[in-house]
C-alpha cells in the first residue's frame, strides 16, 4: 500500500503534462512524513524553512533557496516556521539539462515568480497555450539555476555514521581524527579515506558543513549568533561569521532576507 503522502497528491503524478504543481500551507513544527513521489520535485517555500531528510543526506532549504529532489526518494520535510510550500512536479524525461542529483538551487526573483505563477496553472492546460509557456520558461529558468552546497551526505559505514551521529548532535565536538580512531579501533588514514570513499569530503569538510547546517536551522529560529558560534564549537562569533561568509557571501544575519 502507498503511504498516505502518495495517494494525497497522486493526481498531480498521473496529470497528462510533463508538469504540474501545488500549493500548502504548514504551521511550525510539522511534518509530512516520509514518503516518495515518481515525478521529480522542485520542492519551494515562499516563507518559512523547510528541513529535508533523505537516506542520501539532509538539506536545510530557505526562502531564497529550492530543493531538486529525484523522483523515487523517500523523504520527509520538517518545517521552521510557518512554511507556505510551492511544489512543481515535473517528468524530467520530457527535458534536456535538468539537474541529475538531488540538490539545493538558488532561486532568483524570476523563478519565484514563475513558480508562484505556475500553482495558479490548472493540471490539464492547453499545451499550446500562455500556461504551457509560462512552464516552459520555468523550465529555463530552472536549468541556469546556481546549485548550493547545503547538502550533507550520510554515510552508509556503521563506523562514520557513529562519527557523524555524534556531530550531528553535538556540534561543538571538537575530536580529532586521530581521538576518533582510537575510539573505534581503526587508524587515522582508515578514517580519512571512508569519509572521502562515503560522503566526497573529507572530515573536517563534512564537520564543517554539519555545523553551517545546525547554524542555519537555530537562525532560522531567530537565536542569537553568538549563541549559535558558541554551541556550534566556535571560539568567537567573529570566527562563525567568517566561515559562514565564505560560504554563502553574506553574513549570518543577512541570510534569511
Amino acid at each position: 500500500m502507498k503511504p498516505a503522502p502518495f495517494r494525497k497528491h497522486l493526481h498531480f503524478h498521473e496529470a497528462g503534462r510533463a508538469m504540474a504543481t501545488m500549493e500548502a500551507d504548514w504551521p511550525d513544527g510539522r511534518s509530512t512524513g516520509w514518503h516518495s513521489h515518481p515525478r521529480d520535485q522542485l520542492l519551494y517555500a515562499i516563507e518559512g524553512v523547510m528541513l529535508v531528510d533523505s537516506s542520501a543526506g539532509s538539506w536545510v532549504v530557505p526562502p531564497n533557496r529550492a530543493l531538486w529532489l529525484l523522483a523515487g526518494i523517500e523523504h520527509c520535510v520538517r518545517m521552521s516556521g510557518e512554511v507556505k510550500m510551492r511544489t512543481v512536479y515535473i517528468d524530467a524525461t520530457q527535458f534536456d539539462g535538468l539537474p541529475e542529483k538531488t540538490c539545493v538551487i538558488a532561486v532568483s526573483p524570476l523563478l519565484r515568480e514563475l513558480i508562484v505563477a505556475a500553482v495558479r496553472i490548472p493540471v490539464d492546460y492547453e499545451e499550446a497555450g500562455r500556461d504551457a509557456r509560462l512552464m516552459h520558461l520555468l523550465i529555463d529558468e530552472l536549468k541556469v539555476s546556481d546549485v548550493l552546497g547545503l547538502h550533507l551526505p550520510v554515510p552508509s559505514d556503521a563506523r562514520l555514521k557513529r562519527i557523524c551521529e555524534t556531530l550531528t548532535q553535538y556540534p561543538a565536538d571538537a575530536s580529532t581524527v586521530a581521538q576518533w580512531a582510537e575510539r573505534l579501533g581503526v587508524t587515522a588514514k582508515t578514517v580519512h579515506r571512508l569519509f572521502v570513499k562515503e560522503t566526497g569530503m573529507t572530515f573536517a569538510q563534512w564537520r564543517e558543513q554539519a555545523r553551517l547546517l545546525v547554524a542555519l536551522r537555530h537562525i532560522a529560529h531567530g537565536e542569537r549568533i553568538i549563541d549559535i558560534a558558541f554551541d556550534c564549537g566556535y571560539a568567537s562569533q567573529s570566527a562563525f561569521t567568517a566561515m559562514f561568509r565564505r560560504h554563502f557571501g553574506v553574513p549570518p544575519s543577512a541570510f534569511y532576507r
